[in-house]
């Protein structure tokens, strides 16, 4: 999102009709206090949307659109939340799972993961895709404040900054083993080559470390992935159909995007063709994006029946 407008940026790029036509939510307060939101940062549903749409009318709402196999999405999120939490009720944040809301989805034609739009006045606003610096994040919510205030909409959710803590919350996280924490800091600069060097030397140190592995194949894809075209990519691998590196592009672009089981597919299908000489690396990258999305979703078992199938 640059130079926004209001022309240019609430335009139709997304259809939110069908998501209109639910029970009126109730009216928004008057002046500038905008109506009860459940925190800063909260989730959203299929039906609990229209409310969210009513919220956007006097204060910008910022949609995060994540899945919990996002590797990206977990790394953007907290992101997300630390800016919108800074910028003390001005914006709220309101997170869509897409594997549990297949209408906001559908609406929002997330194609790709993590995408973050946002409602100014009951209007999307397109802001970016994939996983961003924290700087990039502060200027675009710098520029939707800018638009939402040439809309008219400039109201303040309430933040109490005398509120007692929650006895029943979770305890804060430990703080992270200095290697994981440049890796986090790399990401964050979009440095995937410092980050992928910072996990693979906490393997160094203990190769059971779960979270370097789970890290390293993350932003092993996000490097991967970065300044990838999906439409040259997949003319690509349409006129090479066994081009090993062609296929794994377009697998990874997939995978990254939330289309899983046409990664899988894909590497199977092309698994399945190629002499058994040659189907080594195809087998590992199999078995990376497989660790990437968990052993235990249905998806990863289902594409590993098959590979087994194919082995024997």
């Amino acid at each position: 999102m640059t130079d926004p407008t209001p022309a240019a940026a609430l335009r139709g790029a997304v259809d939110l009709s069908s998501l209109r036509n639910r029970p009126a939510a109730p009216a928004p307060g008057d002046g500038n206090r905008a109506p009860a939101a459940p925190s800063l940062v909260f989730d959203v549903t299929d039906e609990t949307f229209p409310q969210v749409l009513e919220l956007s009318r006097t204060v910008p709402v910022v949609i995060d659109l994540w899945a919990e196999w996002c590797g990206p999405c977990k790394q953007l999120s907290p992101i997300l939340e630390k800016v919108v939490t800074e910028l003390a009720g001005r914006l709220v944040l309101a997170k869509v799972d897409v594997d549990a809301n297949p209408q906001l989805t559908q609406a929002f034609r997330a194609q790709s993961i993590p995408m973050v739009v946002a409602l100014v006045g009951g209007q999307p606003v397109p802001l970016f895709t994939g996983a961003v610096p924290e700087q990039q994040v502060r200027e675009v919510f710098a520029q939707l404040l800018q638009l939402a205030a040439q809309n008219g909409v400039t109201g303040v959710v309430p933040v109490d900054p005398d509120a007692a803590p929650d006895p029943d919350a979770e305890p804060a996280e430990p703080p992270l083993p200095p290697l994981h924490a440049e890796a986090f800091a790399a990401i964050e600069e979009g440095d995937y080559a410092r980050a992928i060097t910072a996990y693979e030397a906490a393997l160094a140190e203990n190769p059971r470390d779960a979270d370097a592995r789970a890290g390293l194949g993350q932003v092993r894809l996000l490097d991967r992935v970065q300044g990838l075209d999906l439409q040259e990519a997949r003319a690509a691998a349409a006129s090479a159909p066994t081009d090993v590196a062609a296929q794994f592009a377009v697998a990874d672009l997939d995978l990254s995007g939330g289309h899983v089981d046409d990664a899988f597919g894909r590497l199977l299908d092309l698994f399945a063709v190629l002499p058994s000489d040659e189907r080594g690396p195809v087998r590992e990258r199999l078995l990376e994006l497989f660790g990437l999305i968990g052993d235990a979703d249905p998806r990863v078992l289902q594409a590993r029946s098959r590979l087994s199938n194919l082995l024997f």
